[in-house]
């Protein structure tokens, strides 16, 4: 049996290969968007892509499902109840799919989604008991998905779901039984998820905390407790999952503006998104833009800060950020990428068009304002860093909470210094509140981390 886990970095979205190279075939299970991995392992492993199964309709990603089928012809599967519309073969409880050594048979466990199944895997070449088993989002190292995504009037029903899932059904299968996940560190379709890509059953037993309750009603109670931040993307990548995503083919070309063409689409209401590192943004950028720039989590804060259905100009250092960033985007359903500015943040000063700056503050250099009373803290990291420890006197209001509207209560000529881990959401944060009107705001350079690298106090 051939078996292959491919790890997306980022979205911490996990895809596998499953197939028989002497029967020169290979399943491909929650694939990402953009396909060329799969097919350069089908390639040079000697396979070709005969089956392409979802486990569940995926909130966080677009699933590569309609790229792969349109390459390969593979057919696709999905629960037989899945609400899709796209063509495709219908799974159900005790359903097989063999190629060659590879035996898959699917698992209905809803929870995650009233369609979530797992596959229960065996290497027929070396024994007839089940090896592993691909738990989609039901089951994490670590954690367990959330059941909060279909909709709040069924959120009661996928709890119980969730519980007889992982608490009756899995109780089914041993210990040594190996867990592969759809899902793992950086996503947001679970709360705690470990680092590592793979467990096994007995380990998660005795070390995931969701899976140690004693009776139903307690665990409904913690299920209930807290759900991650739902960006406002996710609604629209489960819409566009369920009709099936145009091929990215379909998807407007790439283009390279000038600042002339630029401002025209920027006068037509597209958003920027400047990709540089927060220092270069903060030395020039165009007005009104957003700084995203590359970190683990990029795709998740566009999809809190940025509509699906905006369209997107970027400004990046080159052609090759541009490509990378547009490959982000486009994994997550943001395919109104209108172009990039050629020639850069340069090109656009020397048309002679406006720029402006957002000023950074050192740490100690802050501290001495923050002494003489010369300006105020805004801290927007989570409530979860707060508690950690703060600045003593800073004001707390998390990026989410500003991503929703809200703003801190203080006059709109306040001194404001953003601060979060490292500058990175506090550049975002700076950028949101400029656009509601906020007229002196500037970012801790460095964060956090930079305060206590300076041996400056905080409080617990």
């Amino acid at each position: 049996m051939y078996f292959k886990q491919i790890v997306t970095p980022g979205l911490g979205c996990f895809s596998y290969m499953i197939g028989c190279p002497r029967a020169k075939s290979v399943a491909v299970v929650d694939p990402k968007r953009d396909i060329q991995d799969y097919l350069d392992i089908a390639r040079d492993e000697g396979m070709r892509i005969t089956h392409v199964i979802n486990t569940h309709v995926h909130a966080d990603h677009i699933s590569g499902d309609q790229e792969l089928r349109a390459a390969t012809g593979a057919d696709i599967y999905v629960h037989v109840d899945s609400p899709v519309t796209y063509a495709h073969k219908g799974l159900s409880e005790g359903n097989v799919i063999e190629i060659g050594a590879a035996r898959m048979e699917v698992l209905f466990t809803p929870g995650h989604t009233p369609q979530s199944i797992s596959l229960v895997v065996t290497d027929l070449a070396r024994s007839a008991e089940p090896e592993m088993i691909l738990t989609g989002d039901l089951l994490f190292v670590g954690d367990i998905g959330r059941p909060d995504l279909p909709g709040n009037q069924i959120l009661e029903g996928q709890v119980k779901n969730l519980y007889d899932s992982l608490y009756v059904k899995l109780a089914n299968y041993p210990d040594h039984m190996e867990v592969y996940p759809a899902h793992g560190q950086g996503s947001l379709c679970g709360r705690g998820m470990s680092a590592k890509q793979s467990s096994t059953l007995g380990y998660e037993r005795r070390a995931n905390p969701m899976l140690r309750f004693a009776d139903f009603e307690s665990f409904k109670k913690e299920v209930l407790s807290a759900f991650p931040v739902r960006p406002k993307s996710f609604s629209h990548i489960i819409a566009t999952n369920m009709k099936g995503a145009n091929l990215l083919d379909a998807c407007p070309l790439d283009r390279a503006l000038t600042p002339e063409q630029f401002e025209e689409e920027m006068k037509r209401g597209s958003v920027v998104i400047d990709v540089r590192e927060g220092a270069a943004f903060a030395g020039m950028h165009i007005p009104g833009s957003l700084n995203i720039g590359f970190e683990k989590q990029l795709a998740n804060w566009v999809g809190m800060v940025v509509d699906p259905d905006a369209d997107i100009l970027l400004v990046t250092p080159n052609r090759d950020d541009y490509e990378r960033m547009t490959l982000e985007l486009h994994r997550i359903g943001y395919d109104r990428i209108m172009g990039y500015l050629r020639d850069g943040i340069m090109g656009w000063l020397l048309s002679g068009r406006p720029v402006d700056q957002l000023r950074l503050i050192a740490p100690r250099r802050l501290a001495e304002h923050l002494e003489a009373g010369q300006a105020r803290v805004l801290d927007v990291r989570t409530p979860a860093e707060w508690a950690s420890g703060h600045l003593a006197g800073a004001m707390h209001l998390p990026l989410t909470d500003l991503i929703e509207g809200k703003t801190p209560d203080v006059p709109k000529d306040t001194e404001l210094v953003m601060l979060c881990a490292s500058g990175y959401r506090s550049n975002i944060a700076a950028g949101l509140l400029i656009k509601k009107g906020f007229t002196r705001v500037a970012s801790l350079a460095g964060g956090i981390m930079a305060w206590g690298s300076a041996d400056l106090p905080v409080t617990a």
